[in-house]
């Protein structure tokens, strides 16, 4: 068997593998957007051949200013036998190349809410988590998929808070307090992996790389004019998002999260937004409460496999 990364002459295999979509996050409309604009990229995506033919495709996103990728979008299979072992070693090719100074990699599959009694979900979702554990993957984390339309109502804005733009150092240090006693899997792996300072730094960087505006960002206080958190209006590939909010430690159990959600819903629909989604983990009730408070809707699941914990 061969593996390679893939080529132009690969694209009708490509988008003949691509029409069977199952689990995997890759239409074939994105597919030709994200590798015209680059992200995707022939260097990012892994193929394995037997006697010249394609028999698995592995299919990389990442952000089009970035030299890596940053997580699997699909796995597809032609062949006739067991699946797992070609998409484990596809898997193990796309990693090896990582820097060492990396974001980890990750898995995202997206599956429909109740998932777990559709049994052609189940069985299109095993075997593609066999494989990322077998390659290293291991560690799963679920997350709740939100969604908020102006259909939905414009939820009230904060009365108790009052939102000021500030500089990177500023939202640096936010980013370190508001780590501490987080729920977010991510964080804490982040902060296993590099730390708390170097966890808020990859943060900073990252959100800085997206497409939303810079200027959207937000620090929050209240009427005596302490710091209590922040809302980070955002944007991705798909359209606006809810960036990242966060409520400091000593603040934690007053439901100022709510007021942080709707400035940012504020904000986004002030640039134009008719959608905007979020995530947060299955885990993280406080979270998934507000959503719920400021009437987003629940519309998906968004299953998330990456190195464990060390």
């Amino acid at each position: 068997m061969n593996i390679r990364t893939t080529v132009e002459a690969d694209l009708d295999t490509i988008y003949t593998l691509l029409a069977d979509q199952s689990v995997n996050t890759v239409t074939l409309d994105r597919y030709r957007d994200y590798l015209a604009s680059g992200a995707y990229r022939h260097e990012w995506s892994w193929v394995a051949e037997e006697d010249g033919r394609i028999v698995a495709l592995a299919i990389w996103w990442g952000m089009e200013q970035f030299p890596h990728p940053f997580s699997i979008d699909g796995l597809y299979d032609a062949g006739s036998g067991d699946p797992v072992p070609v998409w484990t070693e596809l898997i193990r090719h796309g990693l090896a190349t990582f820097p060492a100074d990396a974001e980890e990699p990750e898995y995202h599959i997206f599956l429909p809410n109740g998932w777990r009694d559709r049994p052609d979900v189940v069985a299109a979702l095993e075997p593609r988590l066999r494989a990322a554990a077998a390659a290293g993957l291991s560690d799963t984390t679920e997350r709740l998929r939100y969604e908020w339309t102006p259909a939905d109502g414009l939820p009230a804005r904060s009365t108790r808070l009052r939102f000021e733009p500030a500089d990177d150092e500023a939202f640096l240090d936010v980013f370190r307090r508001v780590i501490e006693g987080s729920l977010d899997a991510a964080t804490a792996r982040a902060v296993a992996r590099v730390g708390v300072d170097g966890a808020a730094r990859s943060d900073l960087e990252i959100y800085q790389s997206m497409p939303g505006e810079r200027s959207w960002w937000r620090l929050a206080y209240d009427e005596a004019g302490e710091l209590i958190g922040f809302a980070m209006p955002s944007a991705n590939n798909g359209g606006p998002v809810v960036g990242y909010l966060g409520v400091l430690a000593e603040h934690r159990g007053h439901r100022y999260s709510d007021d942080l959600l709707a400035e940012i819903t504020h904000l986004l629909v002030e640039t134009g937004a008719d959608r905007i989604r979020a995530d947060t983990d299955l885990t993280n009730k406080p979270m998934a409460a507000s959503f719920e408070r400021l009437h987003y809707r629940n519309f998906a699941v968004r299953m998330v496999a990456t190195y464990p914990l060390s």
